[in-house]
């Protein structure tokens, strides 16, 4: 789901990246002291066509400074939280519900049948799984959800003849192709509309493609490694360093039973309720959180869970959230102070005046380029749509990019750098689980990452010069 800083323990160092949350209220004290640095300004606004609340270019004028005060920033996350509240409860929601799906072990059945399957093929494990956690990524968002699986596929490619790079590759470049090319993702494209004033889930049709060039080269790149190990082991990146010794081998798979498969009924009947919902009724956050409660209710007592179990289930889904959600609100304050000390326009104005000088297409690759860098301190998706995307959709309004092309450069600069940079804690935690090392797995993944960057852009650009909206 919503990708968090999780803790992970690691040894002492004279240096560590500071919590999001520390990053986050530096931003505040920062925003604060530069309402006394920037002059007030103010754009005219108005409503479009389509109802969206727009910036009139050519109107900026600057107004009477009101600077914050000491109280103000603090005050200041009381209010992001009261902003962003919708959103919060939303992710909440969502992320309870699936908590219920996790709970009942479909997943893990599922993983489990689809292995034993494809027994004498098992080349075929690689690419019919990354799609599987890809999927999960791609309409689910999940992603720290699914480090438990590296337990059981890392010993069982070790036991097939690969190595554990194969097996937590399948997970963690799977999740995170179908989490950054996403089609569906309530925690990411879903906030971003939803703040950018798009029907969710609107350019879904181009979605679905760029997802599945993304995720036809990520898992091009993992069988292609996987096939050279297998024919000289001595190629693998942890050769004699990581053996079937240091894992526990389940000794038994969980395999799809009737009750699992009538689980995942609900859970497509689901999703194609919420793209009709939306496509024809323009369903929000309050339609789209009862409905994912309503199929998490029905998933926990179609898979034999009492009321209170599906409430369990459902409070430890929230609190694997807590964190990505809460950023939202923290986020919003860093906005609550640019507004009130009216200098948001005037930021706007100044990104606009260098911008507006260089050709549309350098435009988005620009925003490109920042949602990728801002990844690396705020590895939150919400967080960093809650953040970004108030400056990026009037900004984009002001450059002659569309809302939907800056939504889809925060979709992939927030997504890359997940399984590649230290920040991201879940990442962290599962290859501490496969045994691999940040240093090797770097050697590994960096060409892939270099691949991922380059095609991020070059769908930004195509987004753009076809009028993605």
């Amino acid at each position: 789901m919503e990708k968090s800083n999780g803790n992970v323990q690691k040894k002492k160092s004279k240096f560590s990246v500071p919590h999001v949350y520390v990053i986050l209220f530096s931003l505040i004290i920062i925003a604060a002291i530069s309402t006394y640095i920037f002059p007030s300004g103010e754009y005219e606004r108005m409503i479009d066509d389509a109802g969206r609340t727009i910036v009139v270019a050519d109107t900026y004028k600057e107004t009477e400074s009101s600077p914050a005060g000491f109280w103000s920033i603090f005050q200041a996350v009381h209010k992001g939280m009261v902003n962003s509240a919708g959103i919060i409860f939303y992710i909440f929601i969502v992320g309870g519900s699936f908590g219920i799906l996790q709970a009942t072990g479909a997943i893990e059945a599922a993983v489990g049948s689809i292995s034993k399957t494809m027994k004498g093929r098992e080349i075929l494990i690689i690419p019919i799984l990354m799609t599987f956690f890809a999927l999960s990524g791609a309409m689910l968002g999940l992603a720290e959800e699914t480090i438990p699986y590296i337990t059981i596929l890392v010993p069982l490619m070790l036991l097939i003849g690969y190595d554990s790079m194969v097996g937590a590759a399948i997970v963690l470049v799977g999740t995170s192709a179908g989490f950054t090319a996403a089609f569906m993702n309530p925690f990411t494209i879903g906030v971003a509309q939803g703040i950018a004033e798009l029907p969710l889930f609107s350019g879904l049709y181009l979605r679905v493609i760029f997802f599945v060039i993304f995720l036809a080269i990520s898992i091009w790149y993992v069988m292609r490694y996987a096939n050279k190990i297998r024919k000289d082991p001595t190629k693998s990146v942890l050769f004699n360093e990581v053996s079937t010794e240091d894992f526990v081998v389940p000794d038994k798979l969980l395999t799809l039973t009737t009750r699992h498969k009538m689980i995942f009924m609900i859970l497509l009947g689901t999703l194609i309720m919420l793209a009709y919902g939306v496509i024809n009724f323009g369903w929000y956050l309050s339609e789209i959180s009862g409905l994912f409660l309503l199929m998490g209710i029905l998933i926990g007592l179609t898979g034999k869970m009492n009321f209170s179990e599906v409430s369990e289930s459902f409070i430890k889904g929230c609190s694997t959230l807590v964190m990505g959600a809460l950023v939202v609100g923290v986020a919003n304050a860093i906005l609550v102070i640019l507004q009130e000390g009216q200098i948001m326009d005037s930021i706007l104005y100044g990104f606009s005046s260098i911008i507006g000088e260089m050709p549309a297409g350098f435009a988005a690759f620009g925003m490109y380029i920042v949602q990728c860098l801002l990844n690396y301190i705020i590895p939150s998706g919400s967080g960093q749509a809650a953040l970004t995307m108030p400056i990026m959709a009037p900004l984009s309004d002001l450059v002659g990019v569309t809302r939907q092309t800056a939504v889809l450069a925060f979709q992939f600069g927030d997504g890359i750098s997940n399984i590649f940079t230290p920040t991201s804690g879940y990442f962290m935690a599962a290859l501490a689980l496969a045994k691999i090392s940040w240093v090797k797995w770097v050697k590994w993944i960096l060409p892939l990452i270099i691949i991922h960057y380059t095609l991020g852009a070059i769908f930004v650009t195509i987004a753009h010069y076809i009028g993605f909206s």
